[in-house]
Formats: C-alpha cells, sequence, structure tokens
C-alpha cells in the first residue's frame, strides 16, 4: 500500500506513463502514480480473464472502491490504498473515476462499438478522463478542465489508433462502421489544436499531468498519413528526445 509499489506496477504495465512520471518533478510523482496504477488495473481487468462475468466483476470491484472511498474499504490492496488517500486528500471527482471504470466495459465484450458517438465517449471517459483526474490531482483549476480534456482525448486516440494491431489480433473490431483510422486522427488533431488555443488557461504547475501525451502529435500525424492501419512507432531517440522537450519547457 506504497507509493513504491505503485510505481512498481506501472514501471512494469505501463512504460510509457512510467516514463512520464520520471521527468516530472518528484513533488508530482506522489499523485500521479495512483492514478495512473489505478488506470492500468481497470484496464487490463477485461484481459486477464476469458470469462466476461468475471472481468464484469472485477471492474464492479474498483466501481464499488471508487464510491467507497471514503469509507476506507479496501485500503490494504496496492493500488486502492493509495488512491483512497488521493481521492481524499485532493478532493477528486468520484463520477470521473467511476465513468473511467464503466467504459472500460467495452473492453470485456467483442462487439464493435455502436458508432463514432460511441468511440468518442470511450476516448472521452479514458483517455480524456484520466489526464483531468491527473490534473486535478495538481491542484488544476475548474478552468482548465476543457483544453486538458482534449489534449487527453487526443493522447487516447493516439494510444488508440496504436493499439488496433493487437485489437485485431484478439479478435475485436476496433474501430465502428464508417470510420477509419484516418478520420480518428484527423479528429485527434483537432482536439490537440482546440487544447493548444485554450493554453493560456492551464497553469504551469499541472503541465506534469501532461506529460504522458508527449508523443500524441507524432502518432496522430503518422496515422493521418496512412491509408489503413499501421503499426504505429517513434524511434527510440525522437521519443525520448520529445519528452525532454515537453518536462524542460512545459509546452504540449
Amino acid at each position: 500500500m506504497t507509493i513504491a509499489a505503485c510505481a512498481e506496477l506501472v514501471e512494469r504495465g505501463d512504460p510509457d506513463r512510467f516514463l512520464a512520471v520520471m521527468a516530472a518533478p518528484v513533488g508530482a510523482r506522489a499523485q500521479l502514480l495512483p492514478l495512473y496504477a489505478f488506470n492500468l488495473e481497470v484496464a487490463r481487468a477485461p484481459w486477464v480473464t476469458e470469462e466476461p462475468l468475471i472481468a464484469e466483476m472485477r471492474l464492479q470491484w474498483w466501481r464499488d472502491v471508487v464510491a467507497n472511498a471514503a469509507s476506507g474499504a479496501a485500503r490494504a490492496h496496492e493500488v486502492a490504498g493509495p488512491l483512497h488517500d488521493l481521492i481524499r486528500d485532493f478532493g477528486l471527482p468520484i463520477e470521473v473515476l467511476d465513468r473511467l471504470i464503466d467504459a472500460r466495459r467495452w473492453d470485456v465484450h467483442r462487439e464493435p462499438h455502436a458508432d463514432g458517438a460511441a468511440l468518442e465517449a470511450y476516448l472521452e471517459a479514458t483517455g480524456a478522463g484520466l489526464m483531468w483526474l491527473a490534473a486535478r490531482a495538481l491542484g488544476a483549476p475548474d478552468g482548465a478542465e476543457e483544453p486538458v480534456r482534449a489534449y487527453g482525448w487526443a493522447a487516447a486516440a493516439a494510444g488508440y489508433l496504436r493499439a488496433i494491431p493487437e485489437l485485431e489480433a484478439r479478435g475485436r473490431q476496433p474501430l465502428p462502421v464508417g470510420l477509419t483510422s484516418t478520420d480518428l486522427a484527423r479528429q485527434g488533431l483537432e482536439k490537440l489544436r482546440a487544447a493548444r488555443m485554450s493554453r493560456k488557461a492551464v497553469p504551469k504547475e499541472i503541465a506534469p499531468a501532461l506529460l504522458a501525451g508527449w508523443q500524441t502529435e507524432a502518432l496522430l500525424r503518422q496515422a493521418a498519413a496512412a491509408p489503413e492501419p499501421v503499426s504505429l512507432q517513434l524511434s527510440e531517440f525522437s521519443r525520448r528526445g520529445r519528452l525532454l522537450w515537453q518536462a524542460f519547457t512545459g509546452r504540449w
């Protein structure tokens, strides 16, 4: 039930976000690591079993943990305990946490998203919601929510596009009928532009919460230029350079 345990989980299961945390100031890590560990636990819950009912039960357990944060339930869990502290100390919005968990029910089943709007809502609840939670944990004001969520949505779209080959290998249909990977990439770039237009509303103090999106623009541009879904990846030099630049300048 320590930050160190959360760090170990994130390092193993979500190495890109772990690199982003390590590039953040030390003082921000205690807020970011429990959130990212929680997100990892929820994101992988649908994939650790072939039984949909068991996966649904795992997600419901997390919904109960979040709903009962004030009661101290499940505090012995290595992630739930630090998450409870974060919710209590920083007043994280329970409804945002709950929507993030509930959205992952799509990953349990094999049906495609009903339409483009359903996929947009999924990315809003997961990626945009997580980035807003991270920003709130670092003291973001209400006025920063729109640009932070837009940036989080763009980052989630980039991550989703990168996951398409794996999702297809697991028998899923990632994109709804009528929506191409190019369409989604262009939507992500529009969200990114919108976020940057409102960048003045985002205090510099919460820049560490946005570091997780350091690969967003490059991946979206790569996907937008491809005629069909491709395996998206950046060179190690480009990855490290982009992360260091964003961490040093605070610009995104």
